[in-house]
């Protein structure tokens, strides 16, 4: 007496098709003969496995067989699958699922086939990023040719059902109780073979052109920006769509402007004079120059922000902001009458320096010396009373 089919896959009757499946691929790898070589056991569960799931993963045998059982499925004529060529046709989902060649996710090897994409490296200049550009390239990609429209064949004549796969594009063979499906070698999976090949693309369906491509760089990209130009890649074959040509841009270095994002940086020299006295400075920015008010006593390392004198957002019309940090220049190369200059200030700095540090360490002894002085009345006094 023939076992359940829901007890073979271990799910209930009311297991939806995920559930079946998902069961059934677990026993299958379990059970497989290539896993388990000689074992006549596991090779009866193997089959027993795709037995149940061939008739549970269908409707109509499903249907049958909750009605009527097993008999009624006999009654159509079906008495499971007695070969393992049955077994691999109704498993081609299963396992093309984990090894990518599922029978009814194949493309047809004789319908249409995509161009493939292209990738266009293009370097542009800090400036051309920031503000956008227009560029014209020159690219090499395969056409589709116009004589044969992409057939391959000889203007009159038709490409010819591959001898080798009959025109499925794929062979099997054997290894044992496995089987394992290629592409095939002779029709390189296309499933059909030209014996009168066009003279202009030798039979492949494809020509060699080069051609000029205008873009539009948007203000804003950066270096790894990617633009896709549809259909700009290779042509396709066979009467397929041509792929797309994707340029990758790269970005050069700028001689003082730095980016990050949408914010600029800047690092400004400024000598220690006119950082410690204040002043105006010209700062560049990337639409020409404005003036910065640096006050007095800047420090060196000391960050300025100029709004919207960033990039723009690629994804919008708003602008970034600029940083400009100073940087104090130590003045060299001295004549004499520099140097006098700066000891007489140095000297002034110094007694500045020097008052100020004795009048605090004074303020801070007197402080001390009259907090004990009070502490000793203090005590005095509880003596006294």
């Amino acid at each position: 007496m023939k076992k359940c089919y829901y007890e073979i896959l271990g799910v209930s009757r009311d297991a939806d098709g995920d559930v079946i499946k998902k069961s059934y691929r677990k026993l299958a790898m379990k059970y497989h003969p290539d896993r388990n070589p000689g074992d006549a056991e596991a090779e009866a569960c193997f089959k027993e496995a795709a037995e149940a799931y061939e008739v549970l993963s269908d409707p109509q045998k499903r249907q049958l067989y909750d009605t009527y059982g097993h008999e009624g499925l006999k009654n159509t004529g079906y008495h499971g699958p007695g070969s393992s060529e049955d077994i691999f046709s109704h498993m081609s989902d299963i396992f093309g699922d984990l090894f990518g060649f599922g029978g009814r996710r194949q493309r047809d090897p004789n319908g249409p086939v995509p161009g493939d994409d292209l990738r266009y490296d293009l370097e542009i200049t800090f400036m051309e990023a920031v503000h956008g550009v227009e560029r014209e390239i020159e690219i090499t990609k395969r056409e589709t040719c116009w004589t044969c429209e992409g057939s391959g064949a000889r203007p009159g004549h038709r490409p010819q059902t591959c001898p080798s796969c009959g025109g499925r594009g794929q062979v099997i063979r054997s290894q044992g109780f496995f089987q394992v499906s290629s592409t095939c070698p002779q029709c390189h999976g296309s499933g059909r073979v030209v014996t009168d090949p066009c003279a202009d693309c030798n039979g492949s369906g494809l020509v060699n052109r080069t051609k000029k491509v205008n873009l539009k760089i948007p203000a804003g990209v950066d270096s790894g920006s990617r633009m896709r130009l549809s259909g700009e890649g290779e042509g396709g074959r066979r009467g397929g769509p041509s792929g797309d040509l994707y340029i990758v841009i790269h970005v050069d270095a700028h001689d003082f402007f730095q980016r990050d994002g949408q914010t600029i940086y800047l690092k400004y020299p400024l000598s220690m004079v006119r950082a410690a006295l204040g002043c105006e400075i010209e700062v560049p920015t990337i639409d020409g120059s404005t003036t910065l008010k640096i006050p007095e006593g800047t420090q060196s390392g000391q960050h300025f922000t100029i709004r919207g004198q960033g990039v723009v957002s690629l994804r919008g019309r708003r602008r970034g902001d600029m940083i400009v940090e100073v940087q104090v220049q130590t003045p060299t190369g001295l004549n004499k009458r520099q140097r006098e200059l700066l000891r007489e200030f140095d000297e002034q700095c110094r007694e500045q320096e020097e008052e100020g540090f004795f009048a605090r360490l004074l303020h801070g002894h007197l402080g001390r010396h009259k907090g004990k002085h009070a502490e000793t009345d203090k005590k005095e006094k509880v003596r006294g009373d």
